[in-house]
């Protein structure tokens, strides 16, 4: 086992930093002072953890290998245990060669004097990035000496229920990736003399892109896009294919949608907001949504959920990243225009479904129709409760089947410019009368209610804040919901 004269400054998440975009590990390495992280990257950090640590359970006798009091002494035991044969699962394996040092998974001993590599992610799936991780991995076994005889990205299976408290056998399933990561292990010492030719050279140049979220939201955007000219109304935000448009735009020197020529497209969407943007006045076919709004039968009631989900399922009948509901606002009108506000909200901990479905029953009205923003979503949660409880069944699904869809409405007979090509109810509120933005609320969209929720169960968490956290997602749900009465009414061009 080789660790080279160098000091162990790469290791395989360093070196995909790097292939995301040079720029970015440049400022990991040299100017971290910059970076801003995302709220979620916390939540991501421990669901990451959790998975490892499921993952190595399933592998009875293993060996956890800890890097204590350093990482030499985590190289030292893993050497040690490599050099004795030992025939059981090692877990944190430590390998370094050339100054890139890795820490494995998960080695299983295949009975043959080899080992099986298994890489594990969080994911459902097998992503290009994870064979690219799992390839700096074999690169560095390979100069180590150790024989590998197969490697997989071990992820989660979404086919998998759990059916048993703390039960997870089953839960992950191994996409064999030996094959498709040998060639990208060859190229290993190439990238690293580049890396280090890179991080040993000024700050490299790069403008901010789709590799700025791709894999992975870049720390540094903020930093890297502080010089750039603001666009108002870029060719880029046109819905589906505007990067494509964007790029040909370009091409002429044109990155604006106001500097666009009228009559250039011929997509009746984009010619729509093209039009809206170059005139300033918003499109609204007021008639055309009254046709559709005007069939929509009293009570009308308006309905968001809040959900969360977890990497490993907790609760029984759900399975990974499941969307399970532990929120719902709901705003009633009647014929006259009067509104009545109905809500749920469980921060408990304990499954929420069961008290979810009961509150949806008891709530929402026998009759008249049921309104929400992108329905799928809605519909699908209560499709599933009604999965999970038999005896009220008959009442979700007849909840679910009275369900439509406001955003295609909106999206087919409204668009103001300052939307930017977005009919997420958070881009239309703020152009219709006034009706404000979500930008002052303490929970100001789903990932921030997925935050809340994980704070507020949390055992560290003090009552007084989970009332907090309460009365935040509260307001913000019932913002989601109100907001949809006022587009209807906007839409519809009512009082």
């Amino acid at each position: 086992m080789n660790s080279g004269s160098r000091q162990f400054g790469l290791s395989k998440s360093k070196i995909t930093s790097f292939e995301q975009c040079p720029k970015r590990l440049w400022l990991q390495t040299h100017r971290a002072d910059l970076a801003e992280l995302d709220a979620g990257a916390e939540a991501r950090f421990a669901a990451g953890h959790e998975v490892g640590d499921a993952a190595c359970a399933l592998c009875p006798g293993g060996v956890m290998i800890e890097a204590e009091p350093d990482l030499a002494a985590a190289l030292q035991r893993t050497q040690d245990l490599i050099s004795a044969s030992v025939q059981a699962p090692l877990f944190e394996a430590t390998f370094a060669h050339d100054g890139v040092l890795v820490r494995v998974d998960i080695m299983e001993p295949d009975g043959l004097g080899g080992w099986h590599v298994a890489e594990v992610k969080s994911s459902t799936s097998r992503k290009d990035y994870h064979v690219a991780d799992l390839a700096t991995q074999l690169w560095v076994l390979r100069e180590a000496g150790v024989q590998v005889s197969s490697a997989a990205i071990r992820h989660l299976n979404n086919h998998f229920f759990l059916t048993e408290e703390g039960n997870y056998h089953g839960a992950f399933v191994d996409t064999p990736s030996l094959e498709d990561a040998k060639p990208l292990s060859l190229k290993r010492p190439k990238l690293v003399a580049e890396i280090r030719s890179v991080l040993g050279s000024e700050e490299p140049a790069r403008d901010p892109g789709d590799h700025c979220h791709d894999p992975f939201p870049c720390e540094f955007v903020a930093y890297c896009s502080r010089d750039l000219e603001t666009v108002r109304y870029p060719i880029s935000s046109l819905p589906r294919t505007g990067r494509q448009l964007a790029a040909k735009w370009a091409e002429h020197g044109i990155v604006e949608l106001e500097d666009v020529p009228p009559g250039s497209f011929t997509n009746a969407v984009h010619a729509r907001i093209h039009e809206a943007t170059l005139s300033g006045v918003p499109y609204h076919d007021v008639e055309g949504a009254r046709r559709i709004i005007g069939d929509w039968e009293y009570p009308r009631t308006y309905l968001d959920f809040e959900t969360i989900a977890f990497a490993l399922p907790r609760w029984l009948g759900t399975k990974p990243w499941e969307q399970v509901p532990f929120q719902f606002s709901a705003h009633i009108e009647d014929r006259t225009g009067h509104i009545t506000h109905r809500e749920f909200l469980s921060l408990d901990g304990q499954d929420p479904r069961r008290t979810c479905a009961e509150a949806l029953v008891a709530q929402i009205p026998e009759d008249g129709t049921i309104i929400a923003y992108n329905a799928a979503f809605e519909r699908t949660c209560i499709l599933r409760l009604a999965e999970r409880f038999s005896d009220l069944a008959e009442d979700l699904k007849a909840i679910a089947a009275r369900i439509v869809d406001l955003l295609p409405v909106t999206r087919e007979h409204w668009y103001h410019r300052d939307q930017g090509g977005s009919w997420s109810i958070k881009a239309v509120l703020p152009t219709i009368r006034n009706s404000g933005d979500y930008a002052a609320l303490d929970v100001a969209d789903g990932s921030a209610a997925q935050l809340a929720y994980l704070e507020a169960i949390s055992p560290v968490t003090t009552e007084a804040r989970v009332a907090e956290i309460a009365q935040s997602l509260r307001t913000y749900c019932a913002k989601d919901t109100f907001a949809m009465v006022e587009v209807v009414r906007h839409l519809t061009d009512t009082k």
